[in-house]
Formats: structure tokens, C-alpha cells, sequence
């Protein structure tokens, strides 16, 4: 039995000493993809199909700051005398909250790119501003700031969606004093992402028509490319965008419609007496030139940069007739002309984005007049939005033709403020016009005799 027992034992010894160690084999790791939950928001409202050719813009520029009350609300009261100048597109400063950390009050330290300033009502309150505006035949646009955010928007806990010092530090804009915002990195992917998410955001959520885009030369132009390629997939919106830049990358990355620096600067020069009325030729041919035949340039006597530093376009213009000689070359020349509110009540002082500054916007009907006649004008005239320009040089007055099919019109501008005896130049010697604003007939001899800082405006 003990014999047996010692056999079985001895085999089963054996047996165990023939297997082979078996390794365990791990399994890789399952490695789970975050599913891509965003999605755009639904469409608010019925998309606006009104917006109008860029040829045909005249654009108005809101400082919500400047009515009365200074909310949405307070704009939306105002639509019908905006419309009534001959507006057809509406550019809104920045609705969105204001930065606290570091700040000083400016609108262009955006704190929430998806957000509304409180200070001027609510959600409600602005897309109702905006399809008021639709049902008035006007285009909506926002201001958009690209390069920078207040230093308390939630974007700055994302340290790398930020330009950094070599110590880890964000900074400000580089080149820039401006204190209170924080310089946005454009080579973060995510912030690019974010950015564009937030810009398509607007489109849905308060069926707006596009951007101005604030300090445009500073951002990088394969991000506007970017971002405007995206924006152009909503098919439901036919989108503007305007780029406070002069870089010709601006127009080629989809912007059609960028700034006439230049032009504004030489039209200062011209009424101050420091520049020749020629010089008005030059400085617009350079900037057509500058960038490509599918960009156009808006063409201001002020906006809310230059009505902050340089004051009221009386001043500028040196009189209310001043003022309105200088928006007819600003119109009437080449591009978009714009409007900035309180320009056309000729508000006596500096207009500062900083602080409310209420405006009477019931002031100088004369010049609102002036203001009406001008653009309508211009809204019955192909040759003023796309005519070929043909300059006739002088001392004191600038004198122009332009000229698209039979559509034939005449521009002279006396640019001092003295009376200045014109000779007519031989090519229009002994010709007969029809002033476009009385239909009266003019006929052009040898000379003519202008007021300071008078116009005619002729057709054939």
C-alpha cells in the first residue's frame, strides 16, 4: 500500500516538473477618445438677406456710450434716424463685459467673448436691437477684438493661450502701452479654436452680419484666414468683415474692407493748411493700390479713435461747412464711407470711449440735412461706387469726374477756407451739368467763383 502510495506521488512529481512557466499576457491599454461634444448653436431668428453689396455700404458706427439712455434699448430708439441718413449697415462697439483687473474702462478689454455688458441690458435686449435693424434694411455688425483679453477673462487660467516673457510671465500687446489686456498666442491651436467657436457664436445666437475686427495688423493673417474660411461655412449668412489694418494679407485672408489711415491723415493735413488738395490724389491712388482689386477702403472724417484724440470733426474741419466738404471727398472719392455717431449732430467736443458722453442727437438739423443729401447722392450713382476717377489738379480746389457707362458726375470741393476763384479746366470749358442736389442746370465756363469750404456736385 505504502509502495503504491510513494509511486502515485513520484508521478504526479514528474509530471508537474515537465510543464513549462507560463508568462501572463497583458492586454494593451484601451485608450479611450474623448468624444468631440461641441456643437454650434441653433440659429436665432431668420438670417438677414439684405446685406448689402460692399460697393453699396454705408456704414454707421454706435457708441453706445453716447445715448440716451446708454443701452440697447436707448440704440433701437434711434434706428429710424439712422436709417433715414441713408445707413445700410451697422457696426456695434464691443458689447461684450468689461475686464475689472487692471482696467481702465475700455471697451476693447474684453472680459467674456460670449457675454453681454450688463450696463446695456440684456441678451433680449441686443437681438432685438438687431432685428429691429434687419426690419429697417440694415446689416449688423460686432467689434471684434482678436489680440488681446482683459487679464480676469477665463481664458487667462489657460497660461499657454497666452504670449509669455522669458520668465513665464503674460504680457501685454508687444509694442503696445496697453496696460489693462493680456496678449493672446496665436500659435495655441485651442485658443485659436476657442476664438472662433466664439466668433461663430454671435452669428447663431444673435443672427448678426459679421466682424469689424479691432487691431487687425497685430494678429496673425493665417488666423484670420482661418477664422473667416470657418465663418464662411454658414451658408444661411452672407458675412462682412472689416479689418481695422492696412496689410494687403488682410484682404487676401477674406476681408473686404479695410482702413483708409492714410486718407483721413491727409484730409486733416489738407484743412489745416499743411497739405496741398493735390496731395488727396496721391494718397488715394497709394492706398487702392496697396492691397488686392477684391479689398475696398473705408473712408471716415472720424471715428471713435479720432474723435477721442482729435476731437469733433468741427474742430477738425475748422466749421460745420468744413465738416461736410470733407465727408464729400470721404464718400464720394473710392470706398465705403462710414459715419461715426455724434459727427452728424456736429457734437462740439471730444468723444471718449471711456465714460458716457451723452449727445443731442436733435442738434443741427442743418447738418444732418447735409449729411442725408451727400449720401443719397452717392446711392444713386454707380460712378461714385465703382467709376473710373479721372483728378483735375488745382491749388485750392480738389476737382474730380467720375465716370461708369453713361453715368457721368463731377466733383468740386473747395478745400480753403477763403473765397476761391476756379479756372475750369479746358477739358470742361463751356459744358453743362445738372447740380445733383437742386436739379438745377450749371453751366461751366472759364470760371467759378467758391465759398470757403463750399461743394458742387454735378451729373450729366
Amino acid at each position: 500500500m505504502n509502495s503504491l502510495l510513494l509511486l502515485i506521488t513520484l508521478a504526479a512529481s514528474l509530471m508537474g516538473c515537465s510543464k513549462k512557466a507560463v508568462t501572463p499576457v497583458t492586454p494593451p491599454p484601451v485608450v479611450v477618445t474623448p468624444p468631440n461634444t461641441y456643437q454650434d448653436p441653433a440659429q436665432y431668428g431668420t438670417p438677414f438677406t439684405g446685406v448689402p453689396a460692399t460697393k453699396d455700404m454705408v456704414m454707421y458706427e454706435v457708441n453706445m456710450q453716447t445715448y440716451t439712455p446708454a443701452t440697447f434699448s436707448g440704440v433701437t430708439a434711434r434706428l429710424d434716424s439712422i436709417k433715414a441718413l441713408g445707413v445700410n449697415v451697422i457696426w456695434l462697439m464691443p458689447t461684450y463685459p468689461i475686464g475689472v483687473l487692471k482696467a481702465i474702462g475700455s471697451p476693447y478689454a474684453v472680459k467674456d467673448y460670449t457675454g453681454v455688458n450688463a450696463n446695456f441690458g440684456t441678451i433680449d435686449d441686443l437681438r432685438n436691437l438687431v432685428a429691429q435693424a434687419h426690419s429697417r434694411n440694415m446689416a449688423v455688425i460686432f467689434d471684434w477684438v482678436a489680440d488681446h483679453t482683459s487679464w480676469d477673462n477665463a481664458w487667462i487660467t489657460n497660461k499657454s493661450w497666452y504670449q509669455q516673457d522669458a520668465s513665464g510671465n503674460i504680457i501685454i500687446p508687444p509694442g503696445t502701452t496697453y496696460t489693462d489686456v493680456a496678449a493672446l498666442n496665436f500659435n495655441n491651436t485651442d485658443m485659436r479654436t476657442a476664438m472662433i467657436r466664439a466668433m461663430k457664436y454671435w452669428v447663431y445666437t444673435a443672427n448678426i452680419d459679421g466682424y469689424r475686427c479691432d487691431f487687425a495688423d497685430n494678429v496673425p493673417s493665417n488666423f484670420w484666414t482661418q477664422a473667416l474660411d470657418t465663418l464662411n461655412t454658414i451658408k444661411t449668412h452672407k458675412l462682412i468683415y472689416l479689418a481695422e489694418g492696412t496689410t494687403s494679407a488682410e484682404i487676401s485672408s477674406g476681408f473686404q474692407l479695410d482702413y483708409g489711415f492714410s486718407y483721413y491723415s491727409t484730409l486733416k493735413g489738407i484743412f489745416a493748411g499743411t497739405q496741398s488738395p493735390s496731395t488727396i490724389f496721391t494718397t488715394n491712388s497709394n492706398e487702392i493700390a496697396s492691397i488686392p482689386s477684391t479689398g475696398t477702403k473705408l473712408r471716415y472724417t472720424t471715428n471713435h479713435d479720432d474723435a477721442s484724440s482729435d476731437g469733433s470733426t468741427l474742430k477738425v474741419y475748422n466749421s460745420k461747412q468744413g465738416a461736410l466738404a470733407a465727408f464729400v471727398l470721404a464718400a464720394y472719392m473710392d470706398g465705403v464711407p462710414l459715419i461715426y455717431d455724434s459727427q452728424e449732430v456736429g457734437y462740439p467736443g471730444s468723444i471718449s470711449i471711456f465714460t458716457n458722453v451723452p449727445v443731442d442727437y436733435t442738434a443741427n438739423p442743418d447738418l444732418v440735412a447735409g449729411y442725408k443729401q451727400i449720401i443719397a447722392f452717392r446711392a444713386a450713382h454707380e460712378a461714385i461706387k465703382t467709376g473710373t476717377l479721372t483728378a483735375y489738379n488745382n491749388a485750392d480746389v480738389i476737382a474730380f469726374e467720375k465716370k461708369s457707362g453713361t453715368d457721368d458726375v463731377l466733383i468740386l470741393v473747395n478745400a480753403r477756407n477763403s473765397v476761391v476763384n476756379f479756372s475750369i479746366p479746358a477739358g470742361l470749358q463751356n459744358s453743362t451739368w445738372t447740380n445733383g442736389f437742386t436739379n438745377a442746370s450749371v453751366s461751366l465756363n472759364t470760371q467759378y467763383t467758391f465759398q470757403p469750404y463750399t461743394y458742387l456736385v454735378l451729373k450729366k
